[in-house]
């Protein structure tokens, strides 16, 4: 994985530019990872990195109970962007892996990195882990470990992940955007609430 030192030069460049742009609410491109109704009145965009331990949490404890009562609902069209926390092997490889899998498995794959991080973290060990989930996606080890290692989806990474955080000045990990209003840190289901409940009002 030599290609991860030459991605760890660019992503620091990226995150030394993260605070410099303004919010720009939710433009949302076909390249990114969404869930839910296209038209809702309420779009929350997440920032999260793959190697991020407050958000594994929040993807475990909290997002199942958002996605039901808000994404299944077509209340919420919601949007993962992917950014980048120590160790940035770890959220790269994660990431670029659950685009390998394919948009239709993306999301189930990254649970499977956010499921893995204590693992990975206990043990040392990244490849034998990332393998098992890429595995579960349908990859091979050979496939895995051509898609991290492919510099085009690196490169392209660098890019989503600088263009994102300069647009709406992010520098940290779990972020959300409520139809452009930021909270930052984890959030609980009653702090969804509170901003769904004021961004439907505002867009009625």
């Amino acid at each position: 994985m030599r290609a991860f030192n030459r991605l760890m030069i660019v992503m620091l460049s990226t995150l030394s530019l993260a605070a410099c742009g303004q919010g720009k609410g939710n433009a949302v491109t076909d390249e990114e990872m969404t869930m839910g109704k296209a038209d809702a009145k309420v779009t929350v965009v997440e920032y999260a990195s793959a190697s991020c331990g407050h958000c594994a949490t929040f993807h475990a404890e909290v997002f199942p109970a958002f996605k039901t009562k808000y994404v299944d609902t077509g209340r919420v069209k919601y949007v993962f962007r992917e950014f980048i926390t120590p160790p940035a092997e770890l959220a790269a490889a994660g990431f670029l892996t659950a685009r390998c899998g394919g948009k239709d498995k993306y999301f189930s794959v990254l649970d499977g990195v956010f499921r893995s991080q204590e693992e990975i973290f206990r043990t040392g060990d990244m490849r034998s882990p990332l393998v098992r989930v890429a595995k579960s996606a349908g990859m091979t080890e050979e496939q895995f470990m051509a898609c991290v290692s492919d510099e085009k989806a690196l490169k392209a990474l660098a890019t989503r992940v600088e263009k994102f955080a300069k647009q709406d000045n992010i520098t940290g990990t779990p972020t959300f955007l409520i139809n452009g209003e930021k909270l930052d840190g984890e959030q609980t289901i009653a702090a969804f609430d509170t901003a769904i409940a004021a961004a439907e009002a505002a867009a009625k």
